[in-house]
């Protein structure tokens, strides 16, 4: 990654401290890897004076870059040590594709608006990471190509978890995670995989825009 130079140095301090560990994340990686990461190249030009903001903003094409506590709650449940390859569902900015990329070995994003994959590629090239493989097409279907996968994250709402993450996740012990529920309020959902044997959590409320595809709204 390139080493930083940016007006945005403090925004990050001051997010990092009232935004995140204020609300209970303490891992040191997740930390250093909002430090690091420049938020503000991952929102359109005119959002910019907004992004270290303590709320989700638009991105175009009717989607959103989640709230930053968000993005780092969702990254703590995924309890990543830094040898796992990540399906991401829903590249949209790029900016949780760069935060998994931090901080897990390999990140299969996949995006069903082009436009949107592409902002996002053009977003993480600035920052020079090579461990993320772009896909464009419906989510809802994963990527079979590269699974099985230690970690499924998808960050847009669906009515349930779509079945073939279930497929495509390491059964020996792995981990879903998305926001479930109805079209207007969600609740966390995380899935631990263990030697095939499955637990599902329900976790804190959450409201986000809807997964697209075959088996999402």
């Amino acid at each position: 990654m390139n080493s930083l130079n940016d007006d945005f140095v403090e925004q990050r301090k001051s997010m990092v401290e009232n935004q995140i560990m204020a609300r209970g994340i303490k891992n040191s990686r997740i930390l250093e890897a909002f430090l690091n990461i420049p938020r503000h190249l991952f929102v359109p030009e005119s959002m910019i004076k907004f992004a270290y903001a303590d709320e989700p903003l638009p991105i175009g094409e009717g989607q959103t870059i989640s709230q930053p506590y968000i993005v780092a709650l969702m990254t703590d449940l995924l309890k990543l040590s830094g040898k796992e390859k990540v399906l991401e569902i829903g590249t949209g900015s790029g900016f949780q594709t760069a935060i998994l990329s931090y901080l897990a070995k390999e990140v299969y994003t996949i995006e069903i608006i082009p436009e949107l994959s592409n902002f996002a590629k053009n977003n993480l090239a600035k920052l020079n990471m090579k461990n993320i493989h772009f896909f464009v097409g419906d989510g809802t279907l994963g990527v079979p190509e590269y699974m099985p996968y230690d970690r499924i994250i998808f960050t847009a709402a669906a009515p349930h978890i779509p079945r073939v993450y279930y497929e495509q996740i390491n059964s020996s012990f792995g981990i879903i995670l998305g926001p479930v529920g109805s079209y207007y309020h969600q609740s966390l959902i995380r899935v631990i995989v263990k030697n095939g044997k499955i637990k599902e959590e329900e976790l804190s409320g959450c409201i986000f825009v809807p997964l697209k595809g075959e088996d999402g709204f």
